[in-house]
């Protein structure tokens, strides 16, 4: 990951999806696969086809950024595409330096957010860019039944949402959820190329699942930092939230994410009643990783 190779499976990712005529390319005779010829998107990047060719056999290094910038508005990249495409341009000219600079995320959360947890009455977590679970209030960890595997040592809502059997049935909106988080482990792989525990997870999520499989296969990147969950509690029946993902300042890969939900709906009597069976369930917060 993160690697010449890995630019490379992108790029030509990328190039499948575009269709000739979308791009403005009428005729062009028969293709024999969906999608732009590297020569077609050498011509509206403005670069030659023989230096395309060399990037996406993966023999090409040092792209500068007007290379890219061309390359992504030929490919119709959007923000988080070019930033996934970048990281990977880097990681090819910075190799060594960047392997030295990105170690594994920090498994511990700061005490004081550890205790901002136990103050929020809403379903709230600190979760690292692997999706493992630092640590969850009580509410969280009722609304996400983590009492059931807190004898796990490193739960993972990843591993949870495409190997743990019911997680179709918890999740509403699951092939939404499904996509995005596969997308989002992309972009992490992408930038921690030498983490070896997301490595592990990745394969074993491909070993796993077929939808993992054919959602990784398609190299679609993602981030996502707010929005609407539905899930189908076993007590609660469906309860809806928006939801926010904070970056607690000096660690950029832990993310802090608080559920809410909408004033006088049917949720926010759920969220109070989980927040009553969370208060006599002490401690209610609930530091998941040993």
């Amino acid at each position: 990951m993160g690697d010449r190779p890995e630019l490379a499976r992108f790029l030509r990712s990328r190039r499948g999806r575009i269709s000739p005529e979308s791009a403005g390319i009428i005729g062009g005779g028969r293709r024999r696969v969906a999608g732009l010829r590297r020569e077609e998107v050498a011509q509206l990047a403005g670069i030659s086809v023989e230096y395309y060719q060399r990037l996406e056999q993966g023999r090409a290094a040092h792209p500068s950024p007007e290379v890219l910038d061309a390359i992504a508005a030929a490919l119709r990249l959007d923000d988080v595409e070019l930033e996934h495409l970048r990281t990977l341009a880097l990681a090819v000219r910075e190799h060594r330096r960047r392997a030295a600079r990105t170690g594994p995320p920090a498994e511990v959360a700061r005490p004081e957010l550890v205790r901002m947890l136990d103050l929020v009455h809403t379903p709230a977590m600190i979760i690292n860019d692997r999706f493992d679970v630092l640590v969850a209030n009580g509410v969280a960890a009722r609304l996400f039944t983590l009492e059931a595997i807190l004898s796990a040592q490193r739960p993972n809502l990843a591993r949870r949402l495409f190997l743990a059997p019911g997680s179709r049935d918890f999740y509403v909106e699951w092939d939404e959820v499904a996509a995005v988080t596969a997308g989002q482990l992309r972009v992490a792989s992408g930038l921690y190329p030498t983490d070896a525990e997301l490595a592990e997870l990745i394969r074993e999520l491909r070993h796993g699942s077929e939808t993992f499989r054919t959602l990784w296969s398609a190299r679609d990147v993602s981030v996502r930092t707010n929005g609407v969950k539905s899930f189908r509690h076993p007590a609660l029946g469906t309860v809806t939230f928006s939801y926010e993902h904070f970056i607690p300042a000096g660690d950029s890969r832990q993310r802090l994410v608080v559920l809410v939900p909408v004033a006088g709906s049917a949720t926010e009597a759920a969220v109070q009643l989980l927040a009553t069976w969370a208060h006599t369930a002490r401690p209610r917060t609930t530091a998941l990783v040993t």
